[in-house]
């Protein structure tokens, strides 16, 4: 069913495009003043220009055309994502207040769902395939503006979200071969090649951001993947697959909603008390900190990829083993007891007798 030569053509055709892509639109983001200045809540000095995002996308696209893919919702993928990518660019230049962001993002999330594209069920142990109906609509419109937001939220270092993205791209990919989902594994292989060519550019010390061009169309396009892919799995629990891909910035998100409930401050407000920066904030370098996030990200997506098809029981393991993990990230991070690492210190303590002796 799969064209591997195929694919690997469309990869490298991704990659060298937003690699060498990058240049005129890093030249043209500093012609129109689409540049990031530094300020008291980040973390980098020198005016640095947005609009990577661009790259990405054309990158994408290039690979796209060469594979020349068929499907009925694709139209509509495509008008979604020229929405995403224009509202991203003008927040990028002009720096749009969150409602008109919002706007976007369901102007792109309605493109979808009138193309039938919606989640439409998910299964359940003990109850089988359960039918959404109604809500379906609502529920595949919050996905998408949910999942959008939360990559978006994550892209405050140099290379955080353009890998923390391929990761999940990369887990997803691997899951469509694995499902024979032919749509899926297109869109994953010209974005995972996109993203590595402008990961050159991006990481730190970055020379361009993506912006929330990059972030709100990566956002997108996983959501996007998702259903899909993921979604249309009827194996037990299959609905859980794409959030365990997706753990790491969906735990920040959730993190911010509800740091900024307490704190009686504005959901759609930015701020630095994301995880990455509680990270800088513990002692890690930057580097350090994306490479931390990197090595979850990637542990979580080869855990989505041996839940895709678990039994009961190995998934209930798997989902023990995540909740694990995601206490010792909440550890590393400081958000535990006021900053306390109980099992983190547990599990160092050997090493550390090592190192002393």
């Amino acid at each position: 069913m799969f064209n591997y030569a195929d694919l690997a053509i469309a990869f490298f055709i991704a990659l060298v495009s937003a690699f060498l892509v990058t240049y005129p639109v890093n030249k043209l983001a500093i012609k129109v003043g689409a540049v990031d200045l530094p300020n008291h809540r980040k973390i980098h000095k020198e005016v640095t220009p947005r609009l990577g995002g661009l790259a990405i996308f054309i990158g994408a696209f290039l690979g796209a055309l060469y594979l020349q893919p068929h499907h009925e919702h694709l139209p509509e993928i495509l008008l979604g994502g020229i929405v995403i990518i224009l509202t991203g660019a003008l927040d990028d230049r002009f720096s749009l207040r969150p409602v008109a962001k919002l706007t976007g993002q369901l102007v792109a999330a309605s493109f979808l769902v009138s193309s039938g594209l919606i989640i439409e069920r998910i299964t359940l142990p003990f109850l089988g395939v359960v039918d959404l109906g109604f809500f379906s609509v609502l529920i595949t419109v919050l996905w998408v503006v949910g999942i959008t937001n939360a990559i978006n939220l994550i892209d405050g270092l140099d290379g955080l979200a353009t890998g923390v993205t391929t990761i999940a791209f990369s887990s997803m990919f691997v899951m469509a071969l694995i499902d024979e989902q032919l749509m899926a594994a297109y869109l994953c292989i010209v974005l995972i090649g996109s993203n590595l060519g402008f990961l050159y550019h991006n990481f730190h010390p970055a020379k361009i951001y993506m912006g929330d061009t990059g972030s709100n169309f990566l956002g997108y396009m996983i959501a996007v993947v998702s259903m899909l892919g993921l979604f249309k799995n009827i194996a037990l629990f299959s609905f859980i697959i794409p959030v365990i891909v997706l753990a790491v910035p969906i735990f920040d998100t959730v993190f911010a909603i509800v740091r900024r409930a307490y704190n009686k401050e504005s959901i759609m407000m930015p701020d630095n008390k994301h995880i990455h920066y509680q990270l800088i904030a513990k002692g890690y370098s930057h580097r350090k900190t994306v490479l931390i996030i990197y090595t979850f990200s990637a542990i979580f997506g080869v855990l989505a990829i041996l839940f895709q098809n678990a039994s009961i029981t190995t998934s209930l393991i798997i989902t023990f083993f995540i909740l694990f993990l995601l206490h010792l990230f909440a550890e590393m991070a400081g958000l535990v007891l006021g900053g306390k690492r109980p099992i983190l210190d547990k599990i160092t303590k050997p090493f550390m007798k090592k190192e002393k002796g």
